[in-house]
Order: C-alpha cells, then sequence, then structure tokens
C-alpha cells in the first residue's frame, strides 16, 4: 500500500464494484426465465483472444439467433454464469467484508418478462430481486441497479425485430415502471441502459438486431438508440411523480472519447470529430436536443431516423440525473489510417496492454471524467473500472499485485478529478466476484477480488478464494482512497 497522492474523497463516497446479472445470475431454467441475447451467445472453444474478439464484434445474423436457441451441443456460459442467482447471500457477504459502500448489478428483463411484452411480470423473479435488494440493505451496501444490461428478451427480435421497434418502448416502459413500483423505496440510483454508446460496438447485445436484419443497419442501430432515450425520458417523468422519492435516473456510457495520434492539424479535427458524436448520446439526455454535427451525420450517412416533435418533447423535459461511465482503456485516431467512425481506432504506441489487447491508461481516466463533467456537470457515477487478466491459483492463494496496481492508478485520478472539481460519487469496480466475460464469454479473463472455481467450458467447484486484491481493496475503502 503506497500513499495517494490526491486522496480527495468525500466521507459519503460510494466505494463497491458491478456485475451484471447476464453474466453472474446463471440459473436461466429457474423461476420462468426467458431466454435473453447474453444467453444465446457460444463459448468459441479454440480460438485465439484476437479472433473471439473479431467474432464478437461481428453480431449475429439472425440465422444465428434461431440456430443458437435450440443448440444443444455448444456451450453458452451466460445461461450459467456463476450462479449469483443462488449464491448471492453469500457472496454480499464477501462483499460486506471488504467493507462496500455500493454494489451494482441489474435485474433481469427476460426473467421479469419472459418475453418482452408479457401482460403481467413474472413474481417469482420479482419476489427473488426484492430478497437480494434487501440483502444489500442489511449489509449497509447502496444498490445501483441497471434496468437492461444486454437483457433484452430474444423474443423481442423475434416478433419487434429489436430496438429499431417503436413498439418496444412501451414494453420497456412497462418493464421499468415494475421496477420502480417494486424497488423505488428502497433503491435511489438506477441506470436505464447499460453503455447504451456501446450499440457501435456490440448492437446485438445492446439493442438485440441481427446485422443481416434491416438494410440499412447504421440507420437502425441509431433509431434503437433514440428509442432507448425516449424510454429513460419517459422513465424519469414517471420517477418524478412518484411521491415522496428520491430516485435518481442516470445514464451510461463506455468512454470512447479519442486522442489525436500527433497535433497535425488533421489528426487533431478527426479526434474532435469523433468525440462529438461520442457525446451526441449524453448531449441529448443532458441538453434534450441532437446537435448539429449529429444531424449532419445522419444525413451524410444515408440514416433517416424517425425522431417526432412530442418525443423531443418529452426527452427535453426530463433531462436525466447522472452520468455513469465504464472505463478500462484509452482510443487513437490517425486521419492517416482512420476514418470519421465510430470504434475505428488505432493502436497507441505509448501504451502497454493487457492480455486482450486493451490499452492500459490512467490518465484517460482523469481526461474523460474532467472532460464530461466540465460539458454537464451532472454527478458521475464510475459505473466500471477493472483489468480482465489471467489468474493462477498457488497454494490456495491468488497473488494478482498486478490488479492492484491497476486498479490503484486508476483510483489516484479518480482523486485528481475530484480535487480538480469533477463531482463523482461512487466508483465500482468491474466484477469484483469473477463473472463470464462478456465480450469474450470466457471465465478466465478474470477481474475480480474474489476468485470462482470455474474455467471456460463450465467445469470447476464454483468455490470462492478471496485474492490478495481482495485485502488490498478492503484497505482501499478503509482508508477512504487515502492508501492504494
Amino acid at each position: 500500500m503506497e500513499k495517494n497522492n490526491f486522496p480527495f474523497f468525500p466521507d459519503d463516497f460510494l466505494w463497491g464494484g458491478a456485475q451484471a446479472a447476464s453474466q453472474a445470475d446463471g440459473a436461466y431454467k429457474v423461476d420462468g426465465k426467458g431466454l435473453n441475447s447474453s444467453d444465446i451467445q457460444p463459448y468459441l472453444n479454440g480460438k485465439s483472444n484476437e479472433e473471439i474478439q473479431r467474432l464478437e464484434k461481428s453480431g449475429m445474423t439472425l440465422a444465428d439467433v434461431k440456430k443458437n436457441i435450440k443448440d444443444n451441443k455448444n456451450y453458452y456460459p451466460k445461461r450459467y454464469g456463476i450462479d449469483f442467482y443462488h449464491t448471492y447471500p453469500e457472496d454480499i457477504k464477501l462483499l460486506s467484508e471488504m467493507g462496500f459502500k455500493t454494489f451494482r448489478t441489474s435485474l433481469d428483463w427476460s426473467r421479469i418478462f419472459p418475453n418482452g411484452d408479457d401482460q403481467q411480470p413474472n413474481k417469482e423473479a420479482l419476489n427473488h430481486y426484492s430478497k437480494m435488494i434487501d440483502c444489500l440493505i442489511d449489509h449497509h451496501i447502496e444498490p445501483i441497479i441497471t434496468m437492461n444490461h444486454y437483457e433484452t428478451p430474444v423474443n423481442i427480435t423475434l416478433k419487434y425485430g429489436g430496438w429499431p421497434n417503436k413498439r418496444v418502448i412501451p414494453l420497456f416502459e412497462r418493464f421499468a415502471k415494475t421496477l420502480l413500483d417494486w424497488y423505488g423505496s428502497r433503491v435511489k440510483y438506477w441506470i436505464v441502459v447499460n453503455q447504451i454508446n456501446m450499440v457501435q460496438i456490440e448492437p446485438w447485445l445492446s439493442v438485440g438486431v441481427a446485422n443481416d436484419q434491416y438494410e440499412n443497419i447504421e440507420e437502425a442501430l441509431y433509431q434503437s438508440v433514440h428509442n432507448q432515450m425516449v424510454a429513460a425520458a419517459w422513465i424519469k417523468s414517471y420517477a418524478k411523480s412518484l411521491k415522496n422519492s428520491e430516485i435518481k435516473i442516470g445514464t451510461m456510457v463506455a468512454d470512447g472519447t479519442v486522442y489525436p495520434f500527433s497535433c497535425k492539424p488533421n489528426d487533431v479535427i478527426l479526434a474532435m470529430q469523433q468525440n462529438r458524436m461520442q457525446y451526441m448520446f449524453t448531449d441529448v439526455q443532458f441538453r434534450g436536443y441532437y446537435p448539429q454535427f449529429a444531424l449532419n451525420y445522419f444525413k451524410e450517412k444515408g440514416d433517416n431516423l424517425e425522431i417526432t416533435a412530442n418525443e423531443m418533447k418529452i426527452i427535453k423535459n426530463n433531462p436525466l440525473d447522472f452520468l455513469a461511465i465504464s472505463y478500462y482503456y484509452s482510443k487513437m485516431v490517425d486521419s492517416k489510417k482512420n476514418k470519421c467512425v465510430p470504434s475505428d481506432t488505432s493502436e497507441n504506441p505509448f501504451l502497454d496492454k493487457s492480455p486482450w489487447g486493451w490499452a492500459i491508461d490512467p490518465q484517460g481516466l482523469y481526461n474523460s471524467l474532467s472532460q464530461y463533467y466540465d460539458r454537464y456537470q451532472k454527478p458521475i457515477i464510475i459505473a466500471e473500472n477493472g483489468i480482465g487478466m489471467y489468474d493462477k491459483i498457488e497454494n490456495n492463494r491468488i497473488h494478482d499485485e498486478y490488479r492492484c496496481t491497476y486498479l490503484g492508478q486508476h483510483i489516484q485520478q479518480v482523486g485528481r478529478a475530484i480535487h480538480d472539481g469533477a463531482k463523482v460519487i461512487a466508483y465500482c469496480a468491474w466484477g469484483p466476484i469473477d463473472i463470464v466475460s462478456c465480450s469474450s464469454q470466457q471465465m478466465s479473463k478474470r477481474y475480480g477480488f474474489i476468485y470462482v472455481d470455474k474455467d471456460d467450458e463450465g467445469h470447476g467447484s464454483g468455490k470462492r478464494i478471496r485474492k490478495d486484491s481482495f485485502y488490498w481493496y478492503k484497505q482501499v475503502i478503509k482508508s477512504n482512497g487515502k492508501q492504494i
């Protein structure tokens, strides 16, 4: 442990961690759950990390969706997760032992409304999540709940064509209303959609759209995002209508802002243009209108979105309350290699990388937090931050000083941002208990402070083992970030 050079964390700062029901809960045949977008992603056995990530980015065809629903040969890791559905009492006790002040997780849409368009919610699922939330509160852990963390029911894709269809908006609003009615008195912080801008990189998971389902796929994806933002504004409006409500409704982005490769004007301008299209997602939800550069982009690309005056009115009248950010790595653009297309980036030669090729850039978090807060002056929750690594068990111990180093460097930059005026209210380390990787379906890509004895093909006892980072993070929390 060493002293943090920027120990500027308020006394009520929320230290904790985050996961998703789709990666942790498992129990896909329990209590009437339906299949969601994550449940039909197979583990790609025998592929390299690079091949897995490339195939994941290519998405899924409609034929793939239908085939995977019926597939009995391949292993689908997210259907099993780490069985958090059953182990949550013991797991939450471990988080409490570390001193967690908050825990972010999601409530699976496909468990509460198995088909997405059911007239009535699944009471078994509602009761289950009620007990889980009570368990968190009993351990003095503030719940942060995501309404949709890559859990769109598969029926929404097959019957409605996914989120591009405006008929999905009231279906999701019904789900959200159910959540607020059931849990609104106990849960203050709600994130409507996980990483709303990741539609650019993970369209299948984000909006339940197969990559051959629409003639103009980019138009369909941006229409999906617009529809999600309309739903979020309605949810904010509904939350305001509840008596004595302290509910806060937030949006979430994965940091997608980029650096220019050099000070050459072409590099600087390309970075500015790409960053504008990243800020577009939050501009709409905090400022209440589409910026002209976004409208120009849609027109130039031939993306004709259906945006009505009434929809923009509800968005304008219901700006969201806070911004949640996930941050893992920074990105860079080179005007000789890249174009003004989301996620078209180059490797930064000045940064080290994780085994999955993710650049390690703690100062990038300071940059992102500062830029977003300067732009909106909205409270910020760091909803995800972490590093996926291979962990090795030695004499029933996991020595993961590399994780402590990565997280410590990033936490120091959070303190720096707070010192410079950014109102950051929470830090959620990603995957405090090892879970199935979102991008690669691997268990071997581990983020946690707590090891789960399970391999990429689902074999193992499921036993939990405290890593060295468990005790390190416990001291970070106890010192309120002064010792990292």
